[in-house]
């Protein structure tokens, strides 16, 4: 997936949520729905649509399923990420020498 696939997919609070909860590490849906004010089959939408955008890989583990947060698919916004700031920056040093030129 791409980077958009992820962002569309962070926009959602609940989906950030469960991001911020899956950091320490793998968790069944169980365990990431629990304290949640959501049902745990909408706990299970969104852990389809973040696995889709390539954010949660999903390992069998018996009868249950642990999701965990995907290095490929952060990366790959981490990347986009990192271009922006790039631009950002070099967008204020261009401005800055402007500056500096017409004083």
């Amino acid at each position: 997936m791409t980077y958009q696939h992820a962002i569309t997919a962070l926009a959602d609070p609940t989906r950030r949520v469960i991001i911020d909860r899956l950091r320490a590490g793998p968790l069944a849906v169980g365990a990431i729905a629990n304290g949640m004010e959501i049902s745990r089959p909408a706990v299970s939408q969104h852990l389809r649509v973040l696995s889709d955008a390539g954010l949660l890989t999903v390992t069998p583990s018996g009868n249950r399923r642990l999701y965990a947060i995907a290095p490929d698919g952060v990366d790959a916004l981490r990347k986009y990420l990192d271009s922006l700031w790039d631009d950002a920056l070099s967008a204020f040093a261009r401005a800055a020498h402007e500056k500096a030129k017409g004083q």
